[in-house]
């Protein structure tokens, strides 16, 4: 008689099998998240703005695994549609969704643009919102009670605490992001149900091209304000997904999980 509550570790984070969807995954945290993926077993296609970026990226994540490139602006309703549209193409079912595409934006108080605010905006809440949703159908095909379909929602820590280690207005993207967090819990109700769960990561601070600049001005700052004294490791970025994306994280729902070396708590 099999023991269905017995703990098999060796498969407890095991990927093989499953299909993922990373957007932003050519380069930064999506990368991360990515290759993590791809050496957990799982089939990947990333996405990103620039076809030429995508392309060489997935080839070159493809000494991990089955990784391909998916190139489209999920800001873009026309863009979007047609990456829906091209992935249905490809797959029978959906198992992993990575809403990590971003954007961010520094400006002072009195200066700020409104281009520039909604820009951020719409691509870090709007376009985060209307792919999950035109994704669902993909998403539930295969997706159980005792294995559901995951939606994995970038945030930051900024959408945590008031950052001000920039010493630079970033108000769309602390807005944004804090948005994303309350959304992942909205969406974990609606989408549970059909075997779907939603959780968010809360990064801190990475080697990025979104952080490239800050880490070059201010990251002996940045570091003495973590708790742990340092910035987080891909490592570390990419374990968290693989915990949420695996059967270790099947009954994990509604989450907003910082990974920050404690950063939003000082």
């Amino acid at each position: 008689m099999t023991d269905t509550n017995a703990i098999n570790v060796s498969t407890l984070f095991d990927l093989s099998g499953k299909t993922a969807l990373v957007t932003g995954g050519s380069r930064g945290i999506g990368k991360m998240i990515a290759e993590g993926f791809l050496q957990a077993g799982a089939t990947v296609y990333i996405s990103s703005r620039k076809a030429s970026v995508s392309d060489a990226v997935a080839a070159e994540l493809s000494s991990l695994g089955t990784c391909h490139s998916l190139p489209a602006d999920v800001a873009d309703d026309a863009d979007r549609a047609r990456l829906v549209d091209a992935l249905a193409q490809q797959i029978d079912q959906l198992d992993i969704l990575v809403n990590n595409a971003g954007a961010a934006w520094g400006a002072p108080y009195d200066e700020f643009p409104e281009g520039g605010f909604r820009k951020v905006l719409e691509l870090n809440v709007t376009a985060l919102f209307f792919l999950t949703r035109d994704l669902t159908p993909l998403l539930t095909i295969t997706a159980s009670a005792d294995d559901p379909a995951r939606v994995i929602n970038i945030g930051s820590m900024d959408g945590l605490h008031v950052p001000t280690v920039l010493q630079t207005g970033t108000f769309p993207y602390s807005a944004s992001k804090a948005a994303v967090h309350h959304l992942t819990r909205t969406l974990a109700i609606e989408l549970a149900p059909r075997h779907i769960t939603v959780n968010a990561v809360a990064p801190g601070f990475f080697e990025s091209k979104m952080t490239e600049a800050s880490l070059a001005n201010f990251q002996d700052q940045i570091e003495r304000n973590c708790p742990l004294g340092r910035i987080g490791r891909p490592e570390e970025m990419a374990g968290v997904a693989i915990y949420l994306a695996s059967r270790a994280g099947a009954y994990t729902n509604g989450t907003v999980i910082p990974v920050d070396g404690g950063t939003s708590l000082a």
